[in-house]
């Protein structure tokens, strides 16, 4: 499966306070056809929740401000059905659980590659069979 066939159809959010990674991500999604939005901040994204949906948010952990699992769960009042990416530099078996029963089935951590956001993409947007 051609992830970015998939992902042409799906209007993502990434948040991270890391102006590389938003700029590296952007660039890559936006050379596939993809629609990113990226923010710095949790309270960035929160905002832009009370007038948009998004198909999958990808959030940083490690935030200034509110983090990225407090981030989710109020996400989560706005945008429910979306699929949730946790990314981190600070993962741990104990984060990695909370992070889960907020909704998180998707897990990347720092540093990674395209490839590793690819796959952890794949394995979440895989039709069932």
């Amino acid at each position: 499966m051609n992830i970015y066939n998939v992902l042409k159809k799906l209007d993502l959010l990434l948040v991270d306070d890391d102006q590389w990674v938003r700029d590296s991500l952007g660039l890559l999604f936006e050379l596939e056809g993809c629609r990113l939005r990226t923010l710095a901040t949790a309270e960035e994204g929160l905002k832009v929740l009370k007038t948009q949906t998004f198909d999958l948010i990808l959030v940083d952990y490690h935030l200034p401000g509110i983090d990225g699992l407090e981030f989710i769960r109020q996400a989560n009042k706005k945008n429910p059905r979306a699929h949730k990416i946790l990314v981190t530099a600070y993962g741990s078996e104990a984060l990695f659980a909370r992070a889960r029963k907020l909704g998180v089935r998707g897990f990347i951590t720092k540093p990674f590659t395209s490839k590793t956001i690819e796959a952890c993409m794949r394995g979440l947007l895989r039709p069932a069979k």
